[in-house]
């Protein structure tokens, strides 16, 4: 399977999705480990991928995305951003409203 139609896959597959280096309970930059503490302050499952261990995710994506850096949060097929804008989102209240809307979606 071509790597852009997996990234494509994995964002319609899953409702919230963040791309980050390493995995949430092992972050291996201090930006994932920010956007991880952000999103599960919310309270909600979500699904990663760790693009240390996919290459070609890591090398695609930006591409794919237009957004150069990682971690990049994903709810509902749409790229939300990375931590800076995560982390100004869940102060503001406005990332627990749309993990929130997005999880109980996921569940109906």
């Amino acid at each position: 399977m071509d790597i852009i139609e997996t990234i494509k896959e994995q964002i319609e597959n899953n409702d919230i999705l963040l791309y980050m280096k390493g995995s949430p309970n092992q972050p291996q930059c201090g930006f994932s480990a920010r956007t991880v503490q952000a999103l599960m302050a919310c309270g909600e499952r979500f699904a990663y991928v760790d693009i240390l261990t996919n290459p070609e995710i890591r090398s695609n994506l930006p591409g794919y995305a237009n957004w150069p850096t990682f971690p990049q949060l994903w709810v509902k097929g749409e790229l939300i951003g990375g931590c800076d804008i995560v982390t100004e989102m869940f102060e503001n209240g406005e990332l627990q409203t749309l993990i929130k809307e997005a999880a109980a979606a996921q569940q109906a």
